[in-house]
């Protein structure tokens, strides 16, 4: 049995994020915050946010323009480092 390798992706692009954590007002904000940071002048009425059945968690979406891996792995350190976010895909 042969392991897949993952698709390639052609940097620049447009790519999208979810984020996921527990809903509190610090985390659309904090989210904000660390995108801009990473992706400078990223659109913020791409921004998509959906809160869980039971209003625990809330999950946002941005799509940023992606310059490459590096740009990805600490865009994704910096959003677990929060201590809000619990999940990005």
């Amino acid at each position: 049995m042969t392991q897949q390798e993952p698709p390639k992706i052609e940097f620049p692009c447009s790519y999208p994020i979810k984020v996921l954590g527990r809903s509190s007002e610090q985390l659309h904000p904090a989210v904000i915050e660390i995108v801009e940071r990473h992706a400078p002048g990223f659109d913020t009425s791409t921004m998509t946010m959906r809160a869980s059945s039971g209003g625990k968690f809330l999950s946002i979406t941005v799509i940023i323009e992606a310059t490459g891996k590096a740009q990805l792995e600490a865009l994704h350190q910096d959003l677990m480092a929060t201590g809000l976010v619990k999940m990005v895909m």
